[in-house]
């Protein structure tokens, strides 16, 4: 395998704001109200960060009218209280139904997008205490679904207004799925369990070239092998760590 010293990529930060109203509210909607009127407070609530109350009329108005004037907007704005709220099981099964019902929707790149978010925040909901604890073993489908629905929205949408965010954001997951599995490496070094922390590496290699993990990666392969005593494996494999990596300790 031939890498390029090009590798390193920028990864950036990315930061979910989750917001919830402070005391949640029971909201009634009148009968005596026009849909419009009640869409219209709902709104309020919303950008008010009320998103609770928000959300409760929202679905009110979303089961009563499915096919009303109002029924895309209503669920766009819902799946977004949901998301605000945390409620990623709501917000997914909200999302679904959307996609499933309004494939060619103007707005179903936004869709596709409130997708990639909502399992990215399932997924670092899962992992957040991931690289303090001694188990590397946590399912990180969410992430691999996340980094899906991001390559939707720019091979499907490249010219929304979500395209560019969505690419940064698939860098940063890629870059952080190659992260769980040098952690996983290491993980198995400290246990001498040397060919499982060589395959580790070596899925990273392969998987995720063109993150920041790669030299490590190397570094856990050469290591690997050595302990192995697989010198021909050992050799190739510092070699391409010298190639690409020439200021690393191991090949000086």
């Amino acid at each position: 395998m031939t890498l390029n010293k090009s590798i390193i990529v920028s990864i950036l930060s990315m930061s979910l704001l989750i917001g919830c109203s402070s005391a949640p509210e029971e909201v009634t909607i009148s009968n005596k109200t026009t849909v419009q009127e009640q869409y219209e407070s709902a709104k309020e609530l919303l950008e008010s960060g009320a998103y609770f109350q928000a959300s409760e009329i929202l679905a009110e108005l979303d089961s009563r009218y499915p096919f009303g004037p109002h029924s895309h907007q209503i669920q766009l704005d819902l799946i977004y209280a949901y998301y605000k709220m945390a409620k990623s099981a709501q917000a997914i099964a909200s999302i679904d139904r959307f996609i499933r019902l309004n494939p060619t929707h103007q707005n179903i790149a936004y869709v596709h997008y409130m997708r990639g978010l909502v399992n990215y925040q399932m997924a670092q909901n899962a992992f957040q205490e991931l690289f303090g604890i001694e188990r590397f073993d946590r399912d990180i489908s969410k992430l691999r679904e996340a980094f899906n629905d991001f390559k939707t929205v720019i091979v499907d949408h490249p010219t929304s207004k979500y395209a560019n965010d969505a690419k940064q954001r698939m860098v940063y997951l890629k870059d952080f799925m190659a992260k769980t599995e040098i952690a996983a490496a290491e993980y198995y070094i400290e246990r001498s369990a040397w060919a499982a922390a060589a395959n580790r590496a070596k899925y990273v290699l392969e998987t995720f070239s063109d993150t920041h993990q790669i030299e490590r990666a190397l570094e856990i392969m050469v290591e690997s092998y050595g302990e192995l005593e697989l010198d021909t494996l050992r050799a190739n494999t510092l070699a391409t760590l010298k190639t690409n990596f020439p200021n690393n300790p191991l090949v000086n």
